[in-house]
């Protein structure tokens, strides 16, 4: 298989299902957007060391493979994707929202705005969050009335829950080590 196909040359692009679209059309803008926000998760991911928030972001991504195939699929073949493989599924947001109230019952929420950077995982997972809200602006035009818009929505919320939960880790870490004054 090559690499280089050089058909995208003209300044288009291919697309799931058939037919091709020029680059800078609300597509690729949408799933550029989201392919962005993929590689901050998945570097939040290979900077963690705590295995479930490495497995959570791992079927995050997975997930956003899946939200990029259908944004990648010209409305008019939609018909032809799969629920959950290439097709953003209730039961997809459903599953955030459930990882998002397990995580919210392991911390005190702060009560003030929050000044991100205090440990590096939860910096990123706040990149991350940010990058999830502008692919979410980015898509509201080229998403259905599926569940692509309700995914990056809970997605955001749960990347700040998350940052929260793994600052209260790294908190509780540095003052078992001694080095957080208490």
């Amino acid at each position: 298989m090559r690499i280089t196909t050089k058909t995208g040359d003209d300044g288009t692009t291919g697309l799931f299902h058939g037919g091709r679209v020029p680059k800078n059309s609300e597509l690729p803008r949408a799933y550029g957007s989201v392919d962005e926000a993929q590689a901050f998760v998945a570097l939040a991911r290979a900077e963690s060391d705590d295995a479930e928030l490495s497995d959570l972001l791992g079927r995050i991504c997975k997930d956003l493979y899946v939200l990029m195939a259908e944004l990648a699929t010209l409305p008019e073949n939609r018909h032809k994707l799969d629920d959950g493989t290439s097709r953003v599924t209730a039961e997809m947001v459903e599953a955030l929202e459930a990882v998002m109230e397990d995580l919210a019952d392991r911390f005190e929420p702060p009560t003030e705005f929050v000044i991100p950077g205090g440990a590096k995982v939860p910096a990123l997972l706040d990149v991350a969050r940010t990058v999830v809200r502008r692919a979410e602006r980015e898509t509201i035009g080229a998403a259905d009335e599926g569940e692509v818009v309700k995914y990056l929505n809970r997605l955001s919320d749960l990347l700040w829950t998350m940052a929260r939960w793994q600052e209260g880790t790294s908190l509780m870490s540095k003052e078992a080590e001694g080095t957080v004054d208490g």
